[in-house]
């Protein structure tokens, strides 16, 4: 099984539902997404059993301060029966410090319900807690 049909059965999996067309249709969205999309998979036994990706933004460049970047961190899924085994923890560390060999000025992400706590021990911080605002997790470069 090649990458992108790993990656599509896992986004089957996780997403539900039968499209025999979803294999062609992930091909070409990872290929849209060009340099600026880093995907991983996670094997174990040759099975894949977990994925993440990470969107690099560029922002507008100012004058007097050099160019910065941050990452986005979404897609990340390990399959229900394997999860709590350091496979999720594994695909974060990885995203943490590609990010941090870029220099990227910070990691952000949007975490479901059940994900938080996870993020939330990795470093992320909820940016703006007072106000509520629990739909943004973000992680500063130190």
């Amino acid at each position: 099984m090649g990458d992108v049909a790993a990656l599509a059965a896992l986004r089957a999996l996780w997403s539900g539902g039968d499209d025999p067309e979803f294999e062609a249709r992930m091909a070409g969205w990872l290929a849209g997404e060009g340099e600026r999309r880093t995907t991983w998979l996670a094997v174990l036994d040759e099975a894949p059993v977990g994925m993440a990706s990470l969107f690099e933004y560029r922002r507008m460049p100012r004058p007097g301060l050099p160019d910065s970047r941050w990452g986005y961190v979404s897609n990340m899924f390990v399959r229900e029966d394997l999860r709590n085994r350091g496979i999720g923890a594994a695909l974060l560390v990885t995203i943490i410090e590609l990010a941090d060999e870029r220099c990227y000025a910070r990691l952000a992400l949007s975490p479901s319900a059940r994900s938080r706590a996870f993020y939330l021990r990795a470093g992320f911080i909820v940016p703006d807690e007072a106000a509520g605002d629990d739909r943004l997790l973000v992680r500063s470069r130190r």
